[in-house]
């Protein structure tokens, strides 16, 4: 798979709020697609695991099973390389701006 077909996967994995959510119940830990499903009661189990699938395709979580449970972890590597590709040089020249003007203001 290229890096632009890779980011278009995350992309459109990051476009779904509800996928967002799930990313944010993930980074405090890894959950059962069990408790997953407790923590969106508005959705059939179903439709998490649709969700779960396309945030799989897209590298963002890594599903693990142990037993019956199938664990999944989040996986911040994909997101970091946006970040690193996209935000970061922006971030940077804006550190060297802040520095630039407290520079400016001690003088």
């Amino acid at each position: 798979m290229s890096t632009s077909e890779a980011n278009d996967r995350i992309f459109k994995a990051l476009a779904s709020p509800i996928r967002r959510a799930i990313l944010d119940v993930l980074k405090d830990r890894p959950q059962t697609t069990g408790a997953l499903c407790a923590e969106f009661p508005a959705l059939d189990r179903c439709t998490v695991m649709q969700h779960l699938k396309v945030l799989e395709k897209a590298d963002l979580v890594i599903g693990k099973r142990d037993g019956r449970e199938r664990w999944n972890h989040l996986n911040p590597l994909p997101i970091k390389q946006i970040h690193d590709r996209w935000i970061g040089p922006y971030a940077a020249r804006a550190v060297g701006m802040l520095q630039q003007i407290k520079g400016d203001l001690e003088d």
